[in-house]
């Protein structure tokens, strides 16, 4: 593991084509202001991004609706869980477990080292 994804890069102009649901918080990797590479052309966000691999320290990490440790949990992740980092946020990550979710923010020392 190399911290690379391998998610394909849309090409040529995205577009969206009529009234898109917003999914409910922790389920897509989607915020207002950037999104999983793989939902280009389905959610419209300011960037896309194309997330890092990592995985979550033996203790593993429980997964917050918001950046805050009296968040809301939407679910404990086990030690050993691949997570995909999307964002930095102070001592928090955004991340999900691949474009479909679930996401949420996870306290960045609950990740092992990149390799």
């Amino acid at each position: 593991m190399n911290g690379e994804t391998t998610y394909q890069v849309p090409q040529g102009p995205l577009r969206l084509a009529g009234p898109v649901v917003r999914p409910a918080p922790g389920t897509l990797p989607l915020r207002g202001d950037l999104a999983h590479i793989a939902l280009a052309g389905k959610y419209l966000a300011a960037h896309y991004v194309i997330p890092l691999r990592r995985k979550l320290a033996g203790q593993g990490a429980a997964l917050h609706l918001a950046p805050r440790e009296d968040s809301e949990i939407a679910m404990t992740l086990d030690g050993g869980t691949q997570v995909e980092v999307l964002d930095v946020v102070g001592k928090w990550i955004w991340g999900c477990l691949g474009p479909q979710g679930p996401s949420g923010y996870i306290l960045a020392d609950c990740l092992l080292a990149a390799e």
